[in-house]
């Protein structure tokens, strides 16, 4: 039985003989392949036909045009012939008029196979396929990403390795976002279609990760091919589950060498020491410069490692220089700066650094602490001990939701230390009280408004709140207090009379 075959999963098929369209019609439903070596020995009905010629066609623009007119007189949809990508504008124009899809074809023959592939040899296809995936497999590989590369390029469609959340290394193209959305995780096969994408995966059976797929991609493919796709995904499953497994050993291994070279590095206390150095600037860790350093840890128990995977996929949006590795129960990491930032530069690092918090903690119960910027070996050891400080007062913190940069701390234990008097504490009270009877909700939220620097969104995330929400809330409190938020002084007094209040 034949299957449905559409010119979109024959521009699909990477062994196609390098079929493109000239003009006419982009997609089409085709009842059938005719393949002839000149136009006279086609058929004279050709409904619904698609047309190979496999002799170049003739070379004035009048023959042409006299040859795509009679194609579609006779009902064919589609024409594939060799050099008809040297066909005039007007020629083309006239394809277009008359409906019918203009094709060039290298390889004539080739393209035959295809489409014998696709609506009748499915058997053959995914013979095709699995031997092309096997082929991949034999390629000695560096890591994951090579393997992918290998397949994809063998294949000739994308592959991607996904979970539910994200595509996690893809090649050959990008996996569309609302087909990922739409592949359903929990059969062992999935063969998925949203619009012109598809992709056919297969479940990772990987001691290792749980809740991964593979999935080859592409735009436009038939069911036959997504059917063999699938069988294909199957076959290279096994290779990438033990490249995982692979790479996560190694990944283990270097973790645990990038770990313990930190731990050295921190214990000299700034006592200088060639062989530490030496190994620092063999994994790129630069002493000099200026550093920015930051700790991650979780409020809950944690898997080091897959939060290691998180900060790292995500640290080249944050700063070029940038660096992580696991330290005791979190994360340690730090950027360097060959020269010292402006003031601008710095906020645009920390809030960066705030965006790669939030997105930590959407998969992971942590608490993120930053430090100063410092000069020098002793700078940075420095900034990653204002780092671990930081992120230990950050577990407590949820105002800040769980965020703390050392920078603000000093100001801030200073004013605690102001308010904790007997004259300070009824004036705060007095000042606040209007917020108190209105509402508890509008002094916490000016509280958080306040500790994330008078920032809606920061505070809108940090109390798992609407942006709206906050900027109504504020926008209420002004009015209550007949306070001027703009106004620094007026911040200042607000912030420490809700320190006051809420010690």
């Amino acid at each position: 039985m034949k299957e449905q075959l559409w010119l979109s999963a024959l521009l699909a098929n990477p062994s196609n003989g390098g079929l493109r369209i000239v003009a006419g019609p982009e997609d089409t439903e085709l009842t059938d392949v005719v393949i002839e070596a000149t136009e006279s020995e086609l058929p004279a009905d050709g409904e619904g036909l698609l047309a190979v010629l496999t002799t170049p066609p003739p070379g004035t623009p009048w023959q042409q045009d006299a040859l795509i007119r009679r194609r579609a007189d006779r009902g064919f949809r589609a024409l594939a012939v060799q050099e008809a990508d040297g066909f005039g504008t007007g020629t083309r124009a006239l394809a277009a008029r008359l409906n019918l899809t203009l094709l060039n074809v290298d390889r004539p023959m080739m393209l035959a196979k295809a489409c014998w592939h696709l609506l009748e040899a499915h058997d053959a296809l995914t013979l095709s396929y699995v031997r092309k995936v096997a082929q991949s497999i034999e390629h000695h590989v560096e890591a994951l990403p090579d393997l992918l590369r290998h397949l994809s390029s063998s294949v000739g469609h994308g592959i991607a390795l996904i979970d539910s959340e994200t595509v996690l290394l893809e090649a050959g193209g990008h996996l569309d976002p609302s087909v990922h959305t739409a592949i359903d995780f929990a059969p062992w096969l999935d063969v998925t279609r949203v619009g012109g994408g598809t992709a056919a995966s297969v479940r990772v059976d990987s001691p290792s990760r749980e809740g991964l797929r593979i999935a080859f991609f592409g735009d436009g493919l038939s069911d036959p091919q997504l059917r063999a796709l699938a069988v294909a995904a199957e076959v290279a499953m096994p290779a990438v589950a033990a490249r995982i497994l692979i790479d996560e050993v190694a990944a283990l291994s270097d973790t645990s060498v990038s770990s313990g070279l930190l731990r050295d590095f921190l214990d000299l206390s700034g006592t200088p020491d060639r062989d530490v150095e030496r190994r620092m600037l063999e994994r790129g860790w630069s002493t000099t410069g200026y550093h920015l350093a930051f700790r991650i840890i979780g409020r809950t128990r944690l898997d080091t490692l897959q939060l290691l995977r998180f900060v790292t996929r995500n640290l080249g949006t944050v700063a070029f220089h940038a660096h992580a590795t696991t330290s005791g129960r979190g994360i340690s990491g730090w950027h360097t700066f060959t020269e010292m930032p402006t003031p601008q530069q710095i906020e645009t690092h920390i809030a960066a650094l705030r965006e790669l918090h939030v997105g930590a903690r959407r998969l992971f119960n942590v608490a993120t602490g930053v430090g100063s910027m410092e000069n020098g070996p002793n700078g940075l050891a420095a900034s990653l001990s204002e780092a671990a400080d930081a992120a230990r007062i950050a577990v407590n913190r949820s105002a800040t939701g769980w965020f703390v940069r050392v920078d603000g701390l000093g100001l801030e234990q200073l004013l605690l230390a102001w308010t904790r008097n007997d004259t300070f504490v009824p004036a705060a009270e007095s000042l606040l009280a209007p917020l108190r009877e209105s509402s508890d909700e509008l002094l916490s939220t000016l509280s958080a408004y306040l500790d994330n620097e008078s920032r809606i969104a920061a505070t809108a995330t940090a109390l798992g709140l609407h942006r709206n929400t906050v900027s109504t809330r504020i926008q209420r409190v002004q009015e209550l207090l007949g306070v001027d938020m703009a106004d620094p002084e007026a911040r200042l007094a607000l912030h420490l009379a809700c320190r006051a209040v809420q010690t």
